[in-house]
């Protein structure tokens, strides 16, 4: 059934024609973008028409980094991020304990540290609740904090050695404090919750998170850290749905570093077998992904000066290690996807990137950096002349968000923090995503604080270094357009115009007319992928 959608205010993202009034849908693709008259008269007698009556539309959202998984279970969690004191995170989870007394365990997200009045213990939880174990992930997702009950079940003691690229926090006597860091978290907390957790419990995440992202008008997502586990439940979803989803994934299999040359490329053949055989219109494996350091948070992101208390993290893949995997992946014509926060992180993925490009020649690729939160002042035009993609999250500079930094770096380094202009600047591509759930999923709060660099959580907050906010429009084009090409699906999606897929999003608000306030409350009214209304308000 073809069908012809009129009477809107049609944001096409295209920078030839980003403004049209109407549009005709067949067999899930644009057929034609233009004026309500050329539209009409290119769909025909036949076709339904739909009236928008004026409503602003956008290209689908495209969350050019996220964790579908992750986001899903998290919305199952105690949420914490607007618990602003210890007291508040402690009436929370005695809240949760009381609301289910035969829970086996409770699991909570999104705390920040300046929340805290010092460093977090298993104490400070087992005030709380102390009678069955508690695992609450770090607001960053690269720390997780634990009462005593929850180390005796993950076996942690004062004889377990820290694991390659994280650290067991430890008292003054050595014995473990309830804070684990990093791979800490990762080799620990993640595989042991991933054991207990039944395949119902992550099908039911995962349909939580399509319809979250849905509501929000996205239409594609790229998984940052898929595991076997999330591979399967992802097919699952496709098979309930004859082999299709309601959006779009393309997902990076996760790297961890083993600490052997050989395990870790056996890492990549792992992924390069998956390109091949999961390479559908709705899932793809594209690439791999690799976490070079932490976060500045928690003083683990790798920075090439130390931070204020003194502390330097080193990497968690060195040079050494890290160039063998890249070009390995390189050469076999995946997309590679470096996690590197700290200058001295994307230093070192640069130089693996570039080394990468050296031992295997020239050809297309184009490979990506994610986050890029504080980098050396070369890096743009670096990237720009490799071609690798600057993946950046504008909720991340949300002010609420972003507070501690000053505390932790102790000098002028936030000055230059999501320098997003100079990116553009140099010529390189600048994808836009939420990172989710380490920050809110919501497309219309990211374009805000893109547009902006306010908080889009607490208005109190002044804004982050506002000479790098974006025009709104360029905002929406970095999370659409550019987004899609960061997948090197510029040519299938992203865009509003004839040809490519019919992935829109239809707002209540014009932010355009009203002003980027105007993103704080609007509402999605219906999201169309592949031509299909996946949901409705």
């Amino acid at each position: 059934m073809t069908e012809l959608y009129r009477n809107a205010r049609v944001f096409t993202a295209d920078e030839s024609a980003p403004w049209a009034e109407a549009f005709v849908v067949d067999a899930g693709r644009l057929t034609h973008v233009g004026t309500n008259a050329s539209a009409h008269e290119a769909a025909g007698s036949t076709a339904e028409v739909i009236d928008l009556g004026g409503r602003l539309v956008l290209p689908g959202f495209i969350d050019a980094h996220t964790h579908v998984m992750m986001l899903g279970e998290a919305l199952g969690k105690v949420a914490l991020t607007d618990a602003r004191s210890l007291s508040e995170i402690q009436e929370r989870l005695s809240a949760a304990r009381a609301a289910d007394p035969g829970v086996q365990r409770i699991l909570g997200r999104g705390w920040l540290f300046d929340s805290l009045p010092g460093a977090p213990t298993a104490a400070m939880i087992d005030e709380a609740v102390s009678d069955v174990p508690v695992y609450l992930d770090a607001n960053d997702y690269h720390s997780c904090w634990v009462n005593r009950a929850a180390l005796k079940e993950l076996g942690i003691g004062r004889d377990t050695p820290d694991p390659l690229g994280g650290r067991i926090g430890r008292d003054s006597q050595g014995e473990p404090d309830g804070m684990l860091y990093e791979t800490a978290a990762q080799q620990f907390v993640w595989p042991f919750l991933g054991e207990v957790t039944s395949d119902a419990d992550r099908d039911a995440a995962v349909e939580r998170s399509l319809a979250a992202y849905l509501a929000a008008g996205v239409t594609g997502a790229v998984d940052m850290a898929l595991g076997e586990l999330d591979l399967a439940a992802f097919r699952r979803a496709a098979e309930r749905r004859g082999g299709k989803l309601p959006l779009r994934i393309v997902a990076h299999w996760f790297i961890h570093n083993t600490g052997d040359e050989a395990e870790n490329l056996a890492q990549v053949e792992r992924a390069v077998l998956l390109a091949r055989e999961v390479n559908t219109e709705w899932l793809r494996v594209a690439g791999i992904k690799l976490a070079l350091d932490g976060v500045i948070d928690a003083c683990t992101a790798a920075m090439n000066r130390p931070y204020a208390d003194g502390s330097q993290a080193g990497p968690i893949w060195s040079p050494e290690q890290l160039g063998p995997v890249v070009a390995a992946a390189d050469a076999a014509g995946l997309q590679v996807a470096l996690h590197a926060i700290g200058d001295h992180a994307s230093d070192i993925a640069l130089d693996a990137l570039e080394h990468a490009a050296a031992v295997n020649g020239p050809r297309h690729r184009r490979h990506r950096i994610e986050h890029l939160e504080y980098t050396s002042p070369e890096t743009p035009a670096r990237m720009a002349r490799l071609g690798v993609t600057a993946s950046m999250q504008p909720v991340h500079a949300d002010p609420a968000i972003y507070g501690n930094w000053v505390a932790m770096l102790g000098d002028d380094r936030p000055d230059r923090s999501f320098a997003w202009p100079e990116y553009v600047a140099a010529g390189a591509l600048l994808a836009f995503s939420t990172d989710a759930p380490t920050a809110p999923y919501d497309a219309l709060q990211n374009m805000f604080v893109a547009a902006t660099r306010k908080s889009a959580l607490d208005p109190s907050y002044p804004p982050n270094n506002p000479h790098f906010a974006r025009p709104l429009a360029e905002a929406i084009g970095h999370a659409t357009r550019d987004a899609a090409a960061s997948v090197m699906e510029e040519d299938r999606r992203g865009r509003l115009v004839a040809g490519l897929a019919a992935d829109f999003a239809v707002l209540d608000a014009d932010p355009f007319v009203h002003g980027e306030e105007s993103l704080l409350n609007a509402r999605v009214l219906r999201t169309v992928v592949a031509g299909r209304t996946e949901y409705l308000a």
